[in-house]
């Protein structure tokens, strides 16, 4: 199969990319910069697209029978309005771009797999949150609802489509977890704000898992978290972060250094979360290699 894959060059996009190509697909890959992606990745067929201003072109969807759409600006900056109107316009716009693109195409792809966020229920305290749960009223969960608005665009024109609401992604390269490990190898790390806020994490291994099992089951369709079927709390984290690290992580961080550092909204957001469990996944048969906190932190810092 022929897959074409936007934010190819990032975290999940290379990984995706990656996994596509071990098991014999064909990847096409859409870059503002694609000489410099081309160097990156030569299994990759590699066209040029700038998200926020045009569709990709024509030929990039030749032959092509599936998409995964993973372009976004990073969520996690200070949200100044700029950047909100980046983090904003890189997500809705791009992805009305590129399904214009799909729709308009000779040949249309018969699914598209786009990525969503947790963020998009907001703050759930420690409710337990499947897919049926309500959109949130804050920044990241209206970005998330307006994103999915423009997937949807996909459906209504006879796409098969799959939303992905990733959870907080556990790769030492890249994110939470890069961001974390230095204090916490220094002894310095432990919970933030109390540590009583739900944290629905993520392997890399199972976020390629889940959107892979979406390009593949013709049956999976509508929105799934990708999250653990275990979400823990940042204090459980902080407790099994110090164990794969085999270092302490007592030392407590104010919830006012969070907004200091991240800006007040953001870091009310930081500060939140949501205890969501990947119940269609399940029910739908997808088996999770990494459910538990402890064998997914082992595997992130192998």
């Amino acid at each position: 199969m022929k897959i074409l894959v936007t934010g190819a060059s990032g975290t999940i996009g290379r990984a995706v990319c990656d996994a596509l190509t071990a098991r014999g697909d064909q990847v096409v890959g859409l870059s503002r910069s694609p000489e410099r992606a081309r160097q990156a990745n030569p299994k990759v067929t590699w066209h040029a697209w700038n998200p926020e201003l045009e569709r990709p072109p024509e030929e990039a969807f030749d032959g092509v029978g599936g998409v995964v759409n993973l372009v976004g600006e990073p969520i996690n900056q200070r949200w100044t309005d700029q950047a909100k109107k980046r983090i904003l316009e890189s997500r809705e716009t791009a992805t009305r771009n590129l399904v214009a693109a799909m729709l308009a195409a000779p040949q249309t792809p018969g699914v598209l797999v786009s990525q969503s966020a947790v963020g998009y229920y907001g703050d759930r305290g420690d409710e337990v949150v499947d897919e049926s749960g309500p959109a949130g009223s804050s920044f990241d969960a209206q970005v998330c609802v307006k994103w999915e608005a423009a997937a949807e665009e996909a459906a209504r024109g006879g796409v098969r489509l799959v939303i992905m609401r990733t959870g907080l992604l556990l790769t030492k390269d890249a994110g939470l977890l890069d961001e974390l490990l230095l204090p916490f190898k220094l002894g310095v790390g432990g919970p933030v704000a109390g540590g009583r806020n739900y944290m629905p994490w993520i392997s890399l291994d199972d976020e390629v898992g889940l959107l892979l099992w979406a390009l593949d089951t013709p049956s999976a369709s509508g929105v799934y978290n990708a999250t653990a079927p275990n979400p823990v709390t940042n204090r459980e984290f902080s407790k099994a972060l110090g164990r794969a690290l085999n270092r302490p992580a007592v030392m407590p961080v104010p919830k006012l250094a969070v907004k200091l550092r991240l800006g007040s909204e953001l870091g009310e957001v930081a500060t939140g979360g949501q205890r969501a469990i990947p119940r269609r996944a399940q029910d739908e048969g997808y088996t999770f290699r990494h459910p538990e906190i402890d064998g997914a932190l082992a595997d992130a810092l192998a």
